[in-house]
């Protein structure tokens, strides 16, 4: 298990998109490797770091 690449707090943008949010969770999906994130403007969404781009 690495380092989650993101932060609770933190400003990201979503690449399919563009738009601003902010990462309100982020839990490690043991099955599938890799982390996910629940934003504060979408709580019923997640998304993977793939999905996701720094500001």
């Amino acid at each position: 298990m690495g380092k989650s690449l993101f932060t609770v707090g933190e400003e990201v943008k979503i690449k399919a998109s563009g738009e601003s949010v902010t990462i309100s969770k982020c839990q490690y999906v043991k099955n599938m490797k890799r982390y996910s994130y629940i934003v504060k403007e979408y709580p019923n969404t997640f998304y993977f770091e793939e999905e996701l781009t720094e500001e």
